[in-house]
């Protein structure tokens, strides 16, 4: 199961979304304008990013810049509160399951919410036998493997 945050409008998140749907992938969509986050659920994203607040807030964006914060001032209880005021800032969309978390679309870091098991169907899909390996499967191929 996966927890995808999304906004309105967002190209980006229409195509995670199609993505997910397309491969099958149960998901629960919180749009984050509609949805009020709760405190726990912000510290649990935060928890999971890798590279802080900047895996997830938007600080070169509009809304971001608007509120002239400094982000490495705030106290995690004035993080939280400025998420839930202004959800604007946050990087769109964010998926979350279990094993990871993904933000923004990107067709290589989406995988990362494709079951572990599918993930070798999904690699091996494409052979030299496919009618398309020409044109997409030799690009998985390291230069010196590819026909000429």
């Amino acid at each position: 199961m996966v927890i995808i945050y999304t906004s309105p409008g967002c190209a980006s998140c229409r195509k995670a979304k199609q993505w997910l749907k397309d491969n099958q992938i149960e998901f629960v969509e919180k749009n984050i304008f509609t949805t009020l986050l709760n405190e726990e659920e912000i510290k649990y994203i935060l928890s999971r990013c890798e590279n802080g607040t900047e895996d997830i807030i938007s600080v070169r964006s509009k809304a971001f810049q608007s509120l002239k914060e400094d982000i490495n001032d705030l106290s995690m209880n004035e993080l939280v509160t400025l998420i839930q005021k202004n959800p604007s800032i946050l990087k769109r969309p964010i998926m979350l399951s279990k094993r990871s978390l993904v933000v923004g679309y990107d067709d290589d870091e989406i995988t990362a919410m494709m079951p572990a098991k599918l993930r070798p169907i999904v690699e091996n899909s494409c052979n030299p036998s496919c009618p398309n390996y020409t044109v997409c499967g030799s690009i998985r191929l390291p230069e010196s493997e590819i026909p000429a």
